[in-house]
């Protein structure tokens, strides 16, 4: 009894061991198909990109919330724009957290899928991991809505201190939200390269980077202002006793005594004309102060005004500013010195890239050029012959030496973005799950390009590669029959199908050392794209895959026959050859019936005009059988070769 509940037991353990690892390996596989779908879709890293950019210009806006009433001479806070930044940058938080989240848990359950710290060792790595995973829990943290919306609710305990509070809370979470935009722009560059595919986006986003600083700026100019006329009204408020500090807040029941000396406590004097120490100095805040940009709750008008002193102060480097004696205000200047000053030259250093970059790749195209005609003689080819072996030349070799140029880890997952949807499509790999042979797949094909017409391969050649088609039309024509009917046949090969000739040779290990010789002439109907898979890297595959794989070539072989041109065409003629023996036995049959009774009506001669009528009538009936007949045994008891029907299973001795 004891004995059979242990071994009850054990198999029960091994089967919840055995279903926690496939649905672990489901998981994981599910993760990274759409974590793969993901980065696909409209360029997915970009789009996360652009919007963590966007959330840095958004944060600003926080800034322009405090407000100065100046009919009761106190502090108070825009709820319109309050809630309606709250909202903006909860909508941007969320974005971001559902990318975070599934690649969070794609890093852990399926590690491959993720490139962005490739090449470390593991430990370097998992360190970098949680400290970006660190950044990103702090960049997504509510503060800033959490504290504007408690400010905007708590009308009688709102303090002066609270906005101080939210100002360094905002500069503080800036750190961590600047800090995340590196690793997204590192890994994306890596995988796909720049991010302007153009110039005018690249003029585009020079300008962009240009303009959010000065957006920044004078966000912080606007918030700097209500400050200083705070501080100018608490000095104001502190040489008299019955001023009270609270009563300088809106919500607190401001107004009364103090409108009576805070208008003349502060006056507004350009910093050149104040003669008297006690005045306080507004430096470069005087501006804001007379333009009356803080006392408005007119968001665009705000927002533009401030936006435009930022600009035109980064362009002069600060030259026009004229500061106090604050230090904190000398500081300000220098950040707007030190700011225009690099983004000048980072601009002027974008312009001069590009245009190296694009005269590089003039030179590079001109030489090219210049290899191309010095190759042919222009004399002895057409000009429409030369246009295609100039297209030819340019189209096929660009990128498959940039892919040559990367590390393998590099390479591979750059053409598993590049070729993931193609090579799904293909059967036998798509009942492959191996990372590591899937990764070998990836490394070894190469694409291809054939323009309109083009002559890929005749009949009796040896295939070399194994041909996938990604757009476009191929043409396979076989001439094998003498017979008129059946001279040709016509195989279309479009989007998703494979020139397979190749493909059963490798698979087969009994087959001969030499190329397989192709049974059908292949043209290009289209312009066509497509994957190569070469005889070695197939024989290389097969290996593999009949080795560590067998269960599994059952399936493959099964795939093969459902999906082959090959044995679909012979397919179809064995199924029309079957139906042309079925009319030869069936004429076999009637025409001696027909003949009888033909002679029984000859014999029998009641009739004259029955027995014409009846003669007609089955002379008619016979010569139609005749003609049935005839067109039956006009099929060739030739067919085509059934195609190769390997033993995948056996293994090499």
């Amino acid at each position: 009894m004891n004995h059979r509940s242990s071994s009850y037991a054990r198999f029960n353990t091994g089967n919840v061991v055995r279903l926690s690892t496939l649905s672990i390996k489901s998981v994981r596989g599910w993760l990274e198909k759409m974590f793969w779908k993901m980065t696909r879709i409209i360029n997915w890293w970009k789009t996360v990109l652009f919007v963590c950019v966007l959330a840095l210009a958004v944060d600003p806006l926080f800034f322009f919330i405090p407000v100065i009433d100046s009919h009761k001479f106190c502090f108070t806070l825009d709820k319109k724009l309050g809630v309606a930044v709250c909202v903006l940058r909860t909508l941007i938080d969320v974005f971001y957290v559902i990318h975070f989240i599934f690649h969070f848990i794609t890093e852990l359950v399926a590690p491959r899928s993720q490139a962005s710290l490739r090449g470390n060792s593991k430990p370097i790595r998992k360190r970098l991991f949680f400290f970006y995973f660190s950044v990103d829990i702090v960049s997504v943290l509510p503060i800033p809505q959490v504290m504007v919306l408690t400010l905007l609710s708590r009308k009688q305990k709102t303090s002066l201190v609270s906005k101080e509070i939210l100002k360094w809370a905002m500069f503080c979470q800036s750190i961590p939200r600047s800090i995340r935009i590196y690793p997204i722009y590192k890994n994306g560059t890596k995988l796909y390269g720049r991010v302007a595919l153009t110039k005018w986006v690249g003029a585009a986003l020079n300008l962009f980077f240009y303009l959010l600083p000065s957006h920044v700026i004078g966000a912080i100019w606007y918030l700097s202002a209500v400050e200083k006329k705070e501080t100018c009204w608490r000095e104001a408020c502190a040489k008299i006793d019955e001023c009270d500090l609270t009563n300088l807040l809106c919500a607190r029941g401001a107004g009364g005594d103090n409108s009576r000396f805070l208008n003349t406590s502060c006056p507004l004097i350009d910093p050149e004309q104040i003669t008297n120490s006690t005045v306080l100095n507004f430096g470069i805040y005087t501006d804001a102060l007379k333009s009356g940009v803080v006392e408005t709750r007119d968001f665009p008008r705000k927002l533009l005004y401030c936006f435009w002193w930022g600009l035109r102060n980064i362009s002069a480097l600060g030259q026009n500013l004229k500061t106090s004696n604050s230090a904190g205000e000398v500081f300000f200047a220098i950040i707007i010195c030190v700011s225009g000053v690099l983004l000048f030259a980072g601009l002027i250093g974008n312009v001069q890239k590009y245009l190296q970059s694009t005269s590089i790749r003039v030179d590079e195209w001109e030489a090219k050029k210049r290899d191309t005609e010095q190759w042919m003689p222009s004399e002895d080819l057409p000009d429409d012959l030369e246009k295609c072996i100039e297209w030819e030349k340019n189209s096929s070799i660009e990128r498959e030496a940039h892919l040559r140029s990367l590390p393998k880890d590099l390479r591979v997952e750059a053409k598993r973005n590049l070729y993931l949807y193609s090579l799904e499509n293909v059967p036998w790999i798509s009942f492959i799950d191996d990372d590591w042979l899937l990764n070998e797949i990836y490394d070894r094909v190469k694409p291809v390009f054939y323009s309109q017409k083009s002559y890929i391969l005749g009949e009796g050649d040896p295939v070399k590669e194994m041909l996938i088609v990604t757009y476009g039309e191929l043409e396979s024509m076989t001439e094998s029959f003498e017979t008129s009917s059946y001279s040709d046949i016509q195989i279309r090969l479009m989007k998703g199908d494979v020139w397979e000739d190749l493909l059963f040779w490798a698979l087969d290990p009994h087959t001969s050392p030499s190329l397989p010789i192709s049974n059908g002439t292949v043209t290009t109907l289209t312009y066509v794209e497509g994957l190569t898979l070469s005889a070695d890297d197939l024989k290389f595959l097969a290996y593999h895959l009949r080795r560590y794989h067998s269960v599994k070539l059952q399936h493959i072989k099964h795939s093969f026959r459902c999906h082959s041109k090959s044995w679909r065409s012979w397919a179809a003629f064995y199924i029309q050859a079957a139906w042309k023996a079925h009319c030869r036995r069936k004429a076999s049959k009637i025409l001696p019936a027909i003949k009888d009774e033909q002679q029984i009506l000859q014999d029998t001669q009641r009739n004259l005009g029955a027995t014409l009528y009846a003669s007609r009538f089955v002379s008619k009936a016979l010569r139609n059988r005749h003609v049935d007949s005839a067109e039956c045994s006009s099929f060739p008891e030739m067919l085509p070769d059934k195609p190769a029907d390997p033993e995948f299973s056996k293994k090499e001795a």
